[in-house]
């Protein structure tokens, strides 16, 4: 039998679950600024003790809010850091299986394509996609077979902010690592960056790049035309990492050219498949 404490957190626990079913959108807005500042950083039994053995029913009270409002963008931000303290607590591994068993990983996707998405909202979505591929490789698997590779390196072209940029940085690094399967798919996907019209998401592909050669080996073809493009940026950032980039001594006996008479285009869906 339950002891009377355990029923006043059952209870406590109902109460809170309760609320949230029946609040409105503002209100809903509340209880999560609430839960963010009260349990940002703890653990998965501290999750659990908090919410009466009962955290993953709140979870999937999120992740079901996520599906319906994600296209809106209302109040996304708060919903995905939500989402963020469950995913990211110490000992909650199954609170991460929750999520992707309702296909979390394509809606997170899906959030990097959609226009009137806020950047930093996106930016959410690539940290969470950080988390999930830091948890192992079946899980950097299922990103790629997600068609992810894609819809990051499309994301890192368009992007507007440098931070935004430097974490998708972070996340397509985590992906060429530890992801034997996949990792020719990423390399293709950085390839494809090389040419697009952020100076940026060129520099931050030609970083990564450097690492994808060393761990795959072997060069593709495609890789010596878009690096003789990008030595001719106007850009001295993207000229250095243009030469240091990995390369044959073709590439490596040619010098930039003072003018850029390159155009720009988005990444080529031939480098992704």
């Amino acid at each position: 039998m339950t002891s009377v404490k355990e029923q006043a957190a059952i209870s406590r626990l109902l109460s809170f679950l309760q609320e949230w079913d029946n609040a409105g959108k503002g209100r809903r807005a509340q209880i999560l600024t609430k839960f963010i500042g009260t349990n940002e950083g703890k653990t998965g039994p501290e999750l659990e003790l908090e919410f009466s053995q009962g955290a993953s029913l709140f979870l999937i009270r999120l992740t079901t809010w996520l599906r319906i409002v994600y296209m809106t963008g209302l109040d996304l931000e708060k919903i995905l850091r939500s989402i963020g303290i469950f995913l990211c607590a110490v000992s909650s591994n199954r609170y991460l299986i929750e999520f992707l068993e309702i296909g979390g990983v394509l809606t997170l996707l899906e959030i990097l394509g959609l226009e009137k998405i806020k950047e930093e909202d996106k930016k959410e979505s690539i940290k969470l996609l950080q988390i999930i591929a830091n948890t192992g490789r079946k899980y950097k698997e299922l990103i790629c077979e997600s068609y992810g590779v894609r819809a990051i390196a499309e994301f890192l072209a368009k992007s507007k902010s440098e931070e935004t940029q430097e974490e998708v940085q972070v996340l397509l690094d985590t992906l060429v690592h530890g992801n034997p399967k996949y990792q020719n798919q990423v390399y293709k996907g950085l390839i494809a960056l090389l040419p697009c019209g952020s100076p940026k998401a060129q520099q931050l592909a030609l970083q990564t790049l450097r690492t994808a050669q060393s761990i795959i080996g072997a060069t593709h073809p495609s890789i010596v035309d878009y690096v003789l493009k990008v030595l001719d940026s106007m850009h001295l950032e993207v000229q250095y990492e243009g030469r240091e980039a990995p390369r044959s001594p073709k590439v490596a006996a040619r010098g930039p050219s003072p003018v850029s008479s390159s155009s720009h285009k988005e990444p080529g869906a031939e480098c992704l498949k």
